[in-house]
């Protein structure tokens, strides 16, 4: 199977075997970006099936993907929300 999860690597998330590409990070260029997937498939330097192995994969698992996507969006809020506040000053 080309997808594969490992807990070291990307948080846990499903990604192609033998890469750090998630399903999400082709995902987000092809359905989102509107990019092809032949082209993604070249920009990642990955075969054409791995591409559609990962979308495919995505659709599959559709509530699985919007979940780490609410749960990836959440973590970056809170961490922006934490770095944007000021320091103390001490009076």
């Amino acid at each position: 199977m080309t997808i594969v999860r490992d807990d070291n690597v990307l948080g846990g998330e499903p990604r192609i075997n033998g890469t750090r590409v998630g399903v999400r990070h082709v995902a987000a260029r092809v359905i989102d970006g509107g990019q092809s997937p032949a082209h993604v498939a070249d920009q990642f330097d990955l075969p054409l099936s791995d591409v559609y192995e990962a979308l495919s994969y995505y659709y599959g698992h559709i509530k699985e993907m919007r979940d780490l996507e609410r749960e990836n969006e959440a973590a970056f809020n809170r961490v922006r929300e934490l770095s944007l506040k000021p320091k103390e000053t001490a009076q």
